[in-house]
């Protein structure tokens, strides 16, 4: 199993200064806007990934 994954910024200011909270796997602190945030993965969807384009521009 790997590491956990890092988020690359704050969902609320957008800033890159986080560290793990205290709390648990998945918590996280914002240094620069003072909040606490947890992330959780929910699991992988049944019907997997589509594209919505049919791989080309139209004319």
């Amino acid at each position: 199993m790997s590491e956990r994954a890092a988020p690359f910024y704050c969902p609320y200011c957008g800033d890159e200064d986080l560290r793990p909270n205290e709390q648990g796997h998945g918590a996280w602190e914002c240094a620069a806007c003072n909040r606490a945030f947890q992330l959780k993965f929910l699991g992988l969807l049944a019907r997997g990934v589509q594209r919505a384009d049919s791989g080309g521009e139209q004319i």
